[in-house]
């Protein structure tokens, strides 16, 4: 395995105007820390760690940071980036004892058409891309892979489904933890067309209101005065 060297310089000056004028020159601010030396405050080259993040092995990859004459072995433990540039801000790096266990997170990566999509007609989820094991620095994995062929509709793929050497590495996620599953395709149950169509049509209902028409209330007036001259002839008469 080729042996990683980055480059290192100590760090005296500190701010944000020391820090930018760093990031021109193609360093990056650094700390290092970890195991029984202190902590150093470090300029590390910008372009071998940014190679080292898209590596295969990506942040699990063991390197050396070469600060003058010492070559001291290293991974990288948090980073920050800029969101609108992309560039790397700072680097915070962890000393390793490469005879000592470490606890990793390892990418999962799946393949294979599950069953339960090709015959089913369920939906692959993945729900956990990334499982927590403790093994030494040599022993670290870029990644496990998983086939999940025969997943079928309602079946987990579990952290403990996962084979791993119980000699090198263990197994620190709960193995319950579900990776991947095929679930069911939800649709909405949804009306028939001529039932919606003739939801549509129809006129919303109003309240039904009496009213009194004007032919009606004209004739009752004309029933009224016909009724009058008539009494007046009866009293005349009598």
């Amino acid at each position: 395995m080729e042996q990683i060297i980055v480059e290192a310089t100590a760090r005296d000056l500190r701010g944000k105007n020391a820090a930018r004028r760093m990031r021109v020159s193609g360093q990056v601010p650094a700390v290092l820390y970890g195991g029984k030396e202190k902590a150093e405050t470090l300029a590390v080259n910008t372009k071998q760690l940014t190679a080292i993040l898209k590596s295969e092995s990506g942040h699990n990859t063991i390197f050396k940071v070469k600060l003058g004459a010492s070559e001291q072995p290293a991974m990288v433990k948090d980073w920050q980036v800029d969101p609108v540039r992309g560039g790397l801000l700072h680097v915070d790096l962890v000393r390793v004892a490469m005879d000592v266990r470490i606890k990793v997170k390892v990418p999962v990566h799946t393949f294979g058409e599950p069953q339960g999509v090709k015959l089913q007609g369920g939906v692959f989820e993945m729900v956990t891309r990334e499982v927590e094991i403790e093994c030494l620095p040599s022993e670290i994995p870029g990644e496990f892979r998983v086939d999940v062929t025969e997943l079928m509709i309602g079946k987990q793929l579990r952290a403990g489904d996962i084979t791993l050497d119980p000699e090198k590495m263990k197994l620190v996620t709960d193995p319950q933890r579900v990776l991947a599953h095929v679930v069911a395709l939800r649709i909405e149950e949804e009306k028939p067309a001529e039932v919606v169509a003739g939801a549509e049509a129809a006129p919303p209902a109003e309240p039904e209101v009496i009213k009194k028409g004007k032919k009606e209330v004209e004739e009752g007036e004309e029933g009224e005065e016909a009724a009058a001259p008539a009494e007046k002839s009866e009293k005349k008469k009598s």
